[in-house]
């Protein structure tokens, strides 16, 4: 699987998520053919203005185009976002 480096400039705002490629996330609204709760790996992070996820979710499903309204970071990530968030 081909994966993509995020472009230097491609940085959240601070009210947006700050995920990398690989990062554990879990669905936090129901998507389509993948219910809420299911579990994923962000597999490209990109944008501008709007930092957006693709994410290949444990049930086979690829979705694009999600952000801190559809996903959130769990384990280690969720970690990693909330200290850099404080700091």
């Amino acid at each position: 699987m081909t994966t993509w480096k995020p472009h230097a400039l491609a940085k959240p705002h601070a009210d947006q998520l700050d995920l990398r490629t690989g990062d554990r996330v879990r669905a936090t609204v129901e998507l389509p053919s993948t219910p809420t709760g299911t579990v994923g790996k962000v597999i490209l992070a990109n944008g501008f203005n709007w930092q957006r996820y693709r994410v290949l979710f444990t049930n086979g499903e690829e979705i694009g185009d999600l952000d801190g309204r559809n996903i959130e970071p769990i384990g280690r990530t969720a970690k990693r976002v909330a200290k850099a968030s404080k700091g």
